[in-house]
């Protein structure tokens, strides 16, 4: 499964290179709901930055909220600061004089919510963008291009797809519907496939591997296995359009979700051989009309899309 990715966040890219427009009434409900409180939407900075430089009103607007969260997000951090620091300096003083557990463990929880108080508080108030900020992980949101009434609309979505007409609790109960296996396609995502189709745009991706498995040995007796994460990124640098399932989810009281699953198969020979069993499917953009208008009566020519893939070769190495 696709553990996380480096996507293209900005939406500009899109409406560029595939004359899609944005849909702003959404960017700016989820913004809004976000900097209201309404939801705990997980949003990366790179697609925060995309609103650096608004060119229209609902731009300002959006970035209008981005910052009214950011301050209220940096508020959050300093108070943090604030008493991590004051416990940081309770737990010295009580060392300096008697050497105990407990104070040990203070200091060192501490300074590490310190370090992390820092750097978030440097995310929020830094300009120059960074790889990690277009990172994704499940739970994210990013810009999906779909088409609507004819035309190609780029809305932010989640990375963890919820069916519409499934219960709010479906999240726990399944935290794996951020990738649709294809050969689960005509089965639990049947109400999608052939329905609701996107792309989006990903540049490396990520996945957790077992040593032992990348080193293609078996565990010795009483030996624990360890979890790497691999970085995978085509060899030619290419940007890939990766295969997706998107719903619109609604229920009486709640927030609307927008949300998607990211196409899986069966690996190519190198991400295999570093240990990985699935990998994400890059369609040709020669298909792209034809994935994102599905014809539910025709699925074989669905699945030849997916056949006909692009089929870069995966370089890979320790993720940082």
């Amino acid at each position: 499964m696709c553990y996380s990715a480096q996507i293209e966040a900005d939406y500009k890219r899109y409406v560029r290179t595939f004359g899609a427009h944005m849909d702003i009434r959404e960017f700016a409900r989820l913004y809004w709901e976000r900097a209201e409180g309404r939801v705990k939407a997980k949003i990366p900075k790179a697609m925060d930055d995309s609103f650096r430089s608004p060119q229209s009103e609902s731009e300002f607007e959006i970035r209008r909220l981005i910052d009214q969260y950011d301050a209220a997000q940096a508020k959050t951090f300093e108070e943090e600061l604030f008493r991590q620091r004051a416990r940081l300096v309770a737990a010295e003083r009580t060392l300096q004089t008697k050497q105990t557990k407990a104070a040990t463990e203070s200091r060192r929880i501490a300074g590490d919510k310190i370090e992390a108080a820092l750097r978030r508080l440097d995310d929020i108030r830094r300009s120059e963008s960074e790889p990690r900020d277009s990172r994704i992980f499940p739970g994210h949101y990013a810009p999906v291009l779909v088409v609507e009434d004819g035309q190609r609309v780029v809305k932010p979505m989640r990375y963890q797809c919820r069916m519409e007409g499934k219960p709010a609790n479906y999240d726990l109960k399944y935290p794996g519907t951020y990738n649709a296996r294809r050969d689960n396609l005509e089965g639990f995502w049947k109400p999608l496939f052939g329905y609701r189709h996107g792309v989006v745009m990903v540049d490396v991706f990520y996945e957790n591997v077992s040593r032992a498995r990348k080193e293609g040995r078996e565990l010795a007796e009483g030996e624990k296995d360890e979890n790497l994460v691999l970085e995978f990124k085509p060899a030619d640098g290419r940007t890939m359009l990766v295969a997706c399932l998107w719903s619109k989810w609604s229920a009486p009281g709640e927030p609307d979700l927008l949300s998607f699953a990211a196409i899986t198969d069966e690996p190519p020979e190198e991400v295999a051989a570093a240990g990985h069993d699935r990998c994400i499917v890059p369609i040709r953009e020669a298909h792209l009309d034809a994935w994102l208008n599905p014809d539910p009566k025709r699925l074989d020519a669905l699945y030849a899309i997916l056949d006909d893939r692009e089929r870069p070769y995966y370089e890979h190495r320790m993720a940082a």
